[in-house]
């Protein structure tokens, strides 16, 4: 089974930082893209970053480009979000996904077909 597991998410004030994980399990990191996405409420879920495993390549979206990074760790089938400088318009659930083919070129949702369920992250004062 491909399990995606979110964690790191929580309460912090603005302009401070959180480290957000993404543990896989039921297949090698390795070949794949991982993908970051969050919803807030009432919003459409929004792409913020991807990084395909096998080279390192990675995508920010404008909203999170300088603020955000992207890193992986494939010894552990993990992928990080770094999240510097936070914002209250970051508030959201934070999503990790993935899909089984060795390459996504694009942040659209229907790419990515394995979700994990989310961690909420919470941005005020």
């Amino acid at each position: 089974q491909v399990q995606l597991v979110e964690s790191g998410g929580g309460l912090v004030q603005p302009g401070g930082s959180l480290r957000l994980s993404c543990e896989v399990s039921g297949f090698t990191l390795d070949y794949y893209v991982i993908g970051w996405f969050r919803q807030a409420p009432g919003k459409e879920r929004e792409g913020l970053s991807r990084i395909n495993s096998r080279d390192g390549s990675t995508y920010y979206a404008d909203s999170v480009k300088g603020r955000f990074i992207i890193s992986r760790d494939n010894a552990k089938n993990t992928v990080y979000l770094q999240m510097n400088n936070l914002k209250p318009e970051d508030t959201a659930v934070y999503y990790c996904a993935t899909d089984l083919k060795f390459d996504i070129w694009t942040m659209e949702l229907r790419d990515f077909t394995s979700w994990g369920q989310g961690t909420q992250v919470t941005v005020s004062s």
